[in-house]
């Protein structure tokens, strides 16, 4: 099947599409014997592809595990038809990772990118039931018949939510710390819980997935998980599986 030679270097782990492009204008990617152009589409099963001289792997090689600390206005996306800041612009490590679930816009933290499908989909089936911890700073003084009318919600816009905790971390009389742990998370669940108890959310922050912890990691940057945490991570979604 045809597609366009940036999309297929980047699908072959070799860099990003953003990348692949500029490295073609400057006349580094060979097809067939010829000096490819932008916007060229090539079939890997029938077309010789070559990057300064060596063919690309379309196996990718290695997969590649990613800690994101996703800052507020990125979409959770490889491109956006908007113009937004999205992951692609974000995070360039010389080959193609995707999110592993998503982030609202307005939402910030802890986001595991991978070019792994298999563990992404072991991560994100609702069957693993892997826990997310959100810190979550809202405006006013949470009273405790507040936090009891937020536990009491089950359910949003008439679906059922799976069970979820919350404790009072701080409070005083401008605003609240709240840390929400849910096991399924469905699309702005926190934000809408809160709504639903008349909560305004300031700041919405993820800071753990499963055994993995943001921990130190400055907003906006990333690095490669260690060999720890991704054994950590495969144990844990082998045993939460049903």
């Amino acid at each position: 099947m045809d597609e366009k030679l940036q999309k297929y270097a980047a699908d072959c782990g070799l860099m990003s599409r953003r990348a692949a492009e500029k490295e073609i204008i400057a006349g580094n990617f060979n097809v067939n014997g010829e000096t490819a152009t932008l916007g060229m589409r090539v079939d890997p099963a029938r077309d010789a592809v070559l990057y300064k001289g060596r063919p690309l792997n379309p196996s990718g090689g290695k997969k590649v595990y990613i800690m994101y600390n996703k800052p507020r206005g990125v979409v959770t996306t490889m491109s956006d038809e908007k113009g937004r800041r999205n992951i692609a612009d974000e995070v360039d490590i010389g080959r193609r990772v995707y999110p592993v679930g998503r982030l609202d816009l307005n939402s910030e933290g802890l986001l595991l990118l991978t070019d792994d499908g298999a563990l992404a989909n072991a991560v994100m089936h609702p069957s693993g039931e892997i826990k997310k911890v959100y810190t979550v700073i809202t405006r006013g003084k949470i009273e405790n018949e507040t936090l009891d009318k937020l536990r009491a919600v089950r359910e949003l816009d008439g679906e059922r939510i799976a069970p979820f905790e919350i404790e009072l971390k701080r409070r005083d009389e401008n605003t609240s710390e709240l840390e929400f742990v849910l096991s399924e998370g469905k699309n702005r669940e926190i934000r809408r819980i809160c709504e639903a108890a008349g909560v305004f959310v300031k700041k919405l922050k993820r800071i753990a997935l499963g055994p993995l912890r943001l921990g130190g990691l400055k907003t906006g940057e990333y690095r490669e998980l260690t060999g720890q945490e991704l054994a950590a991570l495969k144990k844990y979604i082998g045993g939460n599986k049903k």
